[in-house]
């Protein structure tokens, strides 16, 4: 149907009800920064944020290329759909009257948008149906069940709102109806009921199961879930997707868990029904489940949009079954993850049983203690691969390598990846500290071939020009100064450290885009008089003034956004730092050192021996400080370059 001009009034009240940040988190996973959101931006390819949303605003704008406007721009830019379509689409989600400026296309359009309505009112009553029959003398058998077999008691079935389908065909059909009068459509487009093959009549979809509601984010019931009581097959039976119901970007429990999950700041994923109820009914509600399906990433991000930090725990079955389908879980949303857009945990627990079984013989305390010490996602992916290998034999260990070069190469960040490298040259090594620096060389060589170069071998006599590399200076500095500005902004307790590590050495920010950046903290810390708290309100200043300058933007626009790959553990900021200046300096002495390497060797030692004496020292003293500054940057093997 074509879509008739709407009124103006409706197209106001859906800008009032629909929230930009509701709209945008649906299909972008974003972090809370002060008072705005940020994110990936949807409309061109990149690694770091620079996507931002303002709910004061209720604008969004990309620092990296240009796009902006409001949710219902946002929409139609997304989906290329046209405005009417997107404001009919946003007042049929917020439930907002519709008018049109045609009366006559009204009524087919109200019938439309009553579709949905009539939707919710069916599955609603069913509902109720179904937990009635679960209190009668025929859901007996399946009341046993959940009070015995699945210890739930009376308050967790009613918070669920459990239910039983009768054994007979035709049951909820006959109650919906005939008793009830909703149009047999209705009830079919609801998936509640079939029509038989041969066209005569209709029979009830769930019969005999245990009947597990499902719901929207705002609590409708939109689908069911039903559990076999004996040898049927399948055992767990989903409702068929209809207009209310997308088991794709579904999550069972969301409803009751997402205020939890904002005030816990992360979320638990399940993998059954009854692990998410087991868990509701044992304290720990900030938990949804799957719905049978692979996780898909529309399912992520419905649940990490309350979620400001983006923690989420797998903790899928421990069986090989549960362990395909966590990997198959961390395929759908591995660039989120390789990303840093969501900080992804995994939980096995032992003896491979589910989060209900281990609930059965444990207190909660003890299952919430495993969750809180579940390994990163990466982390267990390394789990996986080296578990039972001999790598004490040599075949077994080159498996291995090949296996882990192929997970580390899929890490985008530099500094992640060199954690990782080294986290798994420790592994390799079993234990032997001398063999540690030997597999870092052989995972660089492998994973980053273009980017590694291998040492040269030491020669006793070795011309001073042989000791300085000279490539890699722009990207050596790029680095350094990008970590420090990283850590001024988004640390503020360690705003003077740095402040003070670039005076003490005497140090400027180099590159056009960061010592750009530099003088607007500056003004911006001496006008605004910035305190240690108060990180997000010189980010949101610094972005609104960077909005003029186009070619800064986009190259410091990363800067103004932490991921899980950049963040660095609190304890390791000082030595950091130290690494970071040492960088810088060390970019300036090897000029200095070309410099003087130049000049001695345009000298001819005869005719001027006191100044060819004076640049050789020169040489020499650039070369000492060269070495000093190396042993400065290497805290640790995760070095910044």
């Amino acid at each position: 149907m074509q879509i008739p001009r709407l009124h103006p009034d409706t197209v106001e009240q859906v800008k009032q009800r629909a929230d930009i940040v509701d709209i945008v988190s649906e299909h972008v996973v974003l972090r809370k920064r002060g008072k705005d959101f940020v994110g990936l931006c949807p409309f061109h390819d990149e690694k770091t944020p620079s996507f931002s949303v303002s709910p004061g605003k209720q604008m969004y704008y990309c620092f990296g290329c240009g796009a902006g406007g409001n949710g219902i721009t946002f929409l139609m830019e997304l989906g290329k759909s046209s405005f009417s379509e997107v404001v009919l689409d946003l007042a049929r989600r917020y439930s907002v009257p519709v008018q049109t400026l045609e009366p006559e296309q009204r009524q087919e359009l109200q019938r439309q948008l009553s579709l949905r309505e009539q939707l919710y009112e069916v599955m609603a009553v069913a509902t109720q149906f179904y937990h009635h029959a679960l209190q009668q003398s025929q859901g007996q058998l399946a009341l046993d069940y959940l009070q015995q077999k699945r210890q739930f008691n009376s308050e967790t079935i009613g918070q669920f709102k459990l239910g039983y389908a009768p054994a007979g065909w035709e049951t909820l059909y006959r109650y919906l109806v005939e008793q009830k009068r909703y149009p047999v459509q209705i009830v079919e487009q609801a998936g509640l009921i079939r029509q038989r093959q041969s066209g005569d009549g209709y029979y009830d979809y769930f019969r005999e199961r245990i009947i597990i509601p499902i719901n929207d984010p705002q609590g409708r019931v939109i689908g069911f879930g039903g559990r076999s009581l004996g040898d049927e097959q399948p055992k767990y039976l989903n409702s068929p997707e209809t207009d209310i119901f997308n088991k794709g970007r579904t999550l069972f429990g969301l409803d009751k868990a997402k205020n939890e999950i904002g005030k816990q700041d992360w979320v638990v994923i399940v993998e059954g029904y009854f692990d998410a109820i087991a868990l509701h009914a044992a304290g720990i509600t900030n938990t949804v489940a799957a719905l049978g399906t692979a996780l898909s990433i529309e399912q992520v991000r419905a649940c990490l949009r309350y979620s400001e930090s983006k923690q989420l725990i797998l903790n899928f079955d421990a069986d090989a079954a549960g362990t395909q389908a966590t990997e198959r879980a961390i395929g759908a949303i591995a660039n989120l993850t390789y990303q840093g857009e969501v900080n992804l945990r995994i939980l096995n627990l032992p003896d491979g049983k589910d989060a209900d079984e281990y609930l059965r013989a444990h207190n909660p305390e003890h299952y919430y203690e495993l969750l809180q010490n579940a390994p990163l996602w990466l982390n267990w992916q390394i789990q996986q691969l080296v578990a039972n290998r001999d790598l004490k034999q040599a075949p077994e260990a080159q498996k291995v390598m090949t296996s882990l070069v192929k997970l580390l190469q899929q890490i985008t960040d530099s500094n992640q990846r060199q954690h990782y490298i080294h986290h798994c040259a420790e592994i390799l090594s079993l234990g032997d500290a001398r063999l540690v620096p030997l597999w870092i060389e052989n995972l660089l060589e492998r994973v980053a071939p273009n980017s590694y170069r291998k040492p040269a071998p030491p020669r006793k006599q070795q011309q001073a020009r042989d000791s300085i590399p000279v490539a890699g200076d722009r990207a050596l500095l790029e680095q350094a100064e990008a970590i420090l500005l990283r850590i001024y902004l988004h640390h503020p307790e360690y705003r003077q450290i740095v402040t003070e590590a670039l005076q003490e050495r005497n140090l400027q920010f180099d590159l056009p885009h960061h010592s750009f950046l530099w003088q607007q903290i500056l003004a911006n810390v001496e006008t605004l008089h910035v305190t240690s708290s108060q990180s997000s309100d010189l980010i949101s200043q610094l972005q609104v003034q960077c909005m003029e300058y186009d070619g800064e933007t986009k190259a410091i626009a990363r800067l103004f956004h932490l991921d899980e790959k950049t963040q660095i553990e609190l304890s390791r900021f000082a030595q950091v730092i130290q690494a970071a200046t040492a960088c810088m300096e060390r970019v300036q002495c090897e000029k200095r050192y070309r410099q003087f390497l130049q000049l001695w060797e345009h000298t001819d030692e005869v005719t001027a021996p006191e100044q060819s004496q004076s640049y050789f020292e020169s040489l020499r003293q650039a070369q000492q400080r060269l070495l000093e500054l190396d042993k400065q940057r290497q805290f640790t093997l995760a070095d910044l370059i």
